[in-house]
């Protein structure tokens, strides 16, 4: 297989530049073309060629990237990853500058992918050697990715079709990732205010909202704002393409559990579908009342409700799975007034015999405290005595 030489590759660059291609560019300075494993480009010192042959800071940026593709060649995502920091750092350099101009933006793209991604691979590294300190290299990250988004934030005169604001909610999604996996949510908040309060946070494309939207329901999820979190979390699956298979499933780990919240059980087939069993147990204790199931469940797929940061909001799920086994006692008992021992001889029933009465009381005055029940407890007597009319109303109200 014959290579093109590197004089042939700067010369294609500097055509693309005097063309203002920026997708052949982009595509020119992309980790995932393949001109990276060209044998020809690994030079060690390929400044004084580009110096030659294009502008500055063109040249710097060029040399930047072919240093990253020795690095890549020799597998050291370290030196790759410094050579994409100082890469995005010129191309801030050139981007700023540019007046009513946002040509540039698919080029920003590629960089901030191959950014991230080589950020990832650091991460590796140090999860796997245990050098270096845990999620540092991807904040750093972060804050190389900020720069690029001041400018396009701060640029408010453009006309809007040349406005580098347009690229604001790509660089916002590449955040969200990070803080993400970083556990830095609250370094969205700023993020979020500013997508929101943008006059064209509905002109992006689709797939930018989708993403967005995601991360924005997922942090309502955690900030326990489940409303909120249901309609961006909706949005999300419903707008997804139907043969992102991985994406769809990716959106219902955490709609599952928030419409569950809420009152809505997800029907069988749709876990099946998404190969989502974990939760195929999670709904039938919740819809019968099953408190053992529910937690014999949490216990057994306890690492993927940990790792996919669910856990906790299951959690809340048996408070409702209390009153679901409450109503079903007093369904049976036909009575307002319901002896305390009836509740606990239903627990042990299930197999939860390390409830005593007292326990059982605490559940049922934490369930009429939340709403979950109508109705208050004679403690003198034992009893709860509960309203006649819509004693235990609907979880969605």
């Amino acid at each position: 297989m014959s290579f093109p030489t590197l004089n042939a590759y700067l010369l294609e660059v500097s055509s693309s530049l005097d063309n203002a291609d920026a997708f052949i560019l982009a595509k020119l300075l992309s980790f995932k073309d393949s001109h990276v494993s060209n044998p020809k480009l690994h030079k060690e010192s390929p400044e004084l060629l580009c110096q030659r042959i294009l502008d500055t800071p063109y040249d710097e940026l060029v040399a930047a990237h072919l240093k990253g593709c020795v690095a890549v060649a020799n597998c050291n995502y370290r030196e790759a990853y410094a050579c994409q920091v100082l890469s995005v750092q010129i191309f801030v350099r050139i981007f700023q500058p540019q007046k009513d101009d946002n040509w540039s933006l698919p080029l920003m793209y590629t960089l901030i992918l191959d950014l991230r991604n080589f950020a990832n691979e650091v991460e590796q590294e140090i999860l796997q050697h245990n050098k270096g300190k845990k999620g540092d290299t991807l904040e750093k990250a972060a804050d190389t990715i900020m720069s690029c988004f001041r400018v396009c934030a701060s640029d408010g005169r453009a006309a809007i079709d040349v406005s580098k604001k347009w690229g604001m909610l790509f660089l916002v999604n590449q955040l969200f990732k990070i803080y993400f996996r970083i556990g830095k949510l609250h370094l969205c908040k700023p993020l979020i205010r500013a997508i929101e309060s943008s006059n064209i946070k509905d002109e992006f494309s689709l797939a930018q909202k989708i993403t967005y939207k995601y991360y924005v329901g997922r942090k309502a999820m955690f900030d326990s704002n489940f409303t909120q979190a249901e309609e961006f979390l909706t949005y999300a699956y419903t707008n997804c393409h139907a043969d992102a298979r991985s994406n769809l499933k990716r959106i219902l780990i955490y709609l599952i559990p928030v419409k569950m919240l809420l009152g809505r059980l997800p029907p069988i087939d749709l876990l099946h579908s998404h190969n989502l069993s974990q939760y195929r147990d999670i709904v039938m204790a919740v819809r019968t009342g099953n408190v053992h199931l529910l937690n014999c469940t949490l216990l057994e797929h306890e690492s993927f409700f940990i790792q996919t940061g669910v856990y906790l909001i299951l959690e809340k799920l048996r408070a409702t799975t209390f009153r679901t086994l409450f109503k079903r006692v007093s369904n049976i008992l036909g009575t307002h007034q319901i002896p305390l021992q009836a509740f606990t001889e239903a627990l042990h029933g299930q197999g939860i015999t390390d409830i005593d009465m007292d326990e059982t009381e605490c559940i049922v005055a934490g369930l009429i405290y939340a709403g979950n029940i109508r109705g208050y407890i004679s403690h003198q007597h034992k009893k709860l005595v509960v309203s006649k009319v819509n004693a235990f109303p609907a979880v969605a109200s």
